[in-house]
């Protein structure tokens, strides 16, 4: 194999094969990228439950395939000072040559490679990247780490008439983000593992196309995106109906600044403790809204809020990061909250922004 390209084209490619490889496998070549020279050179990594394929553009001067470590190629690609990079096998492993300097990296035999298919299923829409990218990013921080219960652990995403709706809960809260902007018809709903939404938000943002395609097929996810693409298995499970849970009228409604309430929480967040509560306190009559955090070992605190009231009074008590985190999918510079009243759901919305929703339940204290 001798292949030369642009060091900043393969170093993307390789940054992005790196996150997917397997960690600590008994399988070696699962710890590797397999660089496979054709017609250009193809930049492929799995762990066994998703899988990359990054076709990089350059100059073929012989074919062959070589399996190398992801995270030694990665490194040794980031201290490459010149802006082109030769690779080439020598005695089967591989040369990196670039400005007068040779790097030789040990090679893994590459025939253990499993083969995953990324050319997708008949069943298959268009997405704008930017619309998928802000979609995940608006919930995914919603769902549960753990994978006991895989429904929680994953990002729900429903695709129906031109729309998308992505939701995520781990039973404490829940993010729904709901838009437009997608081309092709059908109806799709899919859970896909969190760890996974990670990684497509990563090629997301790093990738330039306007459009991603998305196809569905044996319980797989397919993405394409520019000279990407990524392939994910979905979860066998049933999303919870998180729309019975949804309050459809509120006892006590708020609306406020984004900003004084992100300001309040940050100063209530030092005195809220190990806990990390923080109570809310709103008496419209009185034309009352109060944040209060308190710690027997720091002290206690209570800002005052300029906001519209209306409703019945209420006194409650929620964790201040699952109130805090929603705030950065919010595009709006005002925010509503609608309590349902004590040991209830709160919701909160973006005055302007009817498309994303969020749910937290409260605390008992």
């Amino acid at each position: 194999m001798r292949f030369s390209t642009p060091t900043e084209t393969i170093l993307n490619a390789v940054q992005i094969a790196e996150r997917i490889v397997g960690k600590k496998e008994s399988l070696p070549v699962l710890s590797c990228v397999v660089l496979d020279a054709g017609n250009n050179l193809s930049v492929k990594s799995t762990n066994l439950e998703a899988g990359s394929t990054i076709e990089v553009v350059g100059d073929v001067a012989e074919k062959g395939v070589v399996a190398v470590p992801a995270a030694i190629l990665a490194q040794t690609l980031k201290a490459v000072s010149g802006d082109k990079v030769t690779l080439s096998t020598d005695a089967g492993n591989l040369l990196l040559s670039a400005r007068g300097s040779k790097t030789l990296i040990k090679a893994v035999p590459h025939e253990e490679f499993p083969v995953f298919s990324t050319g997708g299923g008949k069943k298959s829409i268009t997405v704008s990247r930017e619309t998928l990218l802000r979609a995940l990013q608006s919930v995914s921080y919603a769902a549960s780490t753990s994978m006991i219960r895989p429904e929680l652990g994953s990002v729900y995403v429903s695709i129906k008439d031109s729309h998308i709706v992505c939701v995520a809960t781990d039973s404490f809260r829940l993010a729904e983000k709901n838009t437009t902007d997608v081309a092709g018809k059908g109806e799709y709903d899919v859970l896909i593992p969190l760890k996974h939404v990670h990684e497509i938000v990563h090629i997301l943002d790093r990738v330039k196309s306007p459009d991603v395609t998305l196809s569905f097929e044996d319980s797989q996810l397919h993405l394409r995106a520019d000279s990407v693409q990524f392939v994910s298995r979905i979860i066998d499970a049933n999303f919870p109906n998180y729309k019975e849970i949804i309050p459809s009228s509120f006892t006590t409604e708020a609306t406020v600044l984004k900003s004084d309430f992100a300001e309040a929480l940050r100063k209530a967040r030092v005195f809220s403790g190990v806990d990390q509560h923080v109570g809310f306190h709103v008496y419209p009559k009185k034309k009352v809204f109060d944040v209060t955090a308190q710690s027997a070992m720091i002290g206690e605190m209570s800002d005052s809020l300029e906001a519209a009231l209306s409703g019945e009074d209420v006194d409650v008590n929620f964790h201040i990061g699952y109130v805090a985190e929603c705030l950065q999918s919010i595009q709006s510079d005002s925010i509503i909250l609608g309590f349902s009243g004590a040991g209830k759901p709160l919701v909160i919305r973006g005055v302007s922004d009817a498309t994303f929703t969020y749910l937290v339940m409260p605390l008992n204290r």
